[in-house]
């Protein structure tokens, strides 16, 4: 069970809205947001309806102002609760679409693909087990991408419009 709550100003102040699942269009409850509040659970905020746009990592703790999510706006449009596991971490990247090419596994974190790896680019990946963010720039910077368990045949599969990934990062307890 998770629980996160969005407010229209910073520092928690202003229109707020709760909300403890997913929800695809956030619109109709506040027209921007500026501060959060996780109570709880692991949670992807997303910049548009629909789980579109940039995306955000939020783990309990404060926002007070989106700069602190590393939000490059005021815009949140949908948010998602992320299952947390205990279990095993295992991720598949291959160097070429459709899961060819060289491939890599991954079981724990990754801060910089370049230094383990001597590369940027990942064209396809299949995530085994667990939940895994996928960030631009090494050392969990940059645009940030949600990968669930499942195979991705090219990287805008996962919303990105490049292969170029700096950092790997797991979710867990």
């Amino acid at each position: 069970m998770g629980k996160i709550i969005f407010y229209e100003d910073r520092n928690f102040k202003g229109r707020s809205y709760e909300c403890d699942s997913e929800c695809s269009d956030l619109h109709s409850h506040f027209s921007r947001c500026n501060s959060i509040r996780v109570d709880s659970g692991d949670w992807m905020v997303f910049e548009r309806p629909g789980y579109m746009g940039y995306q955000y990592f939020l783990k309990k703790g404060e926002y007070p102002d989106y700069q602190q999510w590393m939000g490059f706006n005021d815009c949140v449009r949908s948010c998602r609760l992320i299952p947390t596991s205990q279990s095993s971490h295992r991720i598949m990247i291959y160097e070429k679409p459709e899961l060819g090419g060289e491939t890599m596994e991954l079981t724990d974190d990754c801060p910089s693909l370049n230094e383990l790896f001597n590369r940027n680019d990942v064209y396809s990946c299949n995530v085994r087990d667990g939940y895994w963010i996928f960030y631009e720039l090494p050392n969990y910077k940059g645009r940030q991408y949600l990968m669930n368990p499942g195979e991705y045949s090219r990287f805008n599969e996962w919303g990105s419009t490049t292969s170029r990934v700096g950092s790997i990062r797991r979710i867990a307890m």
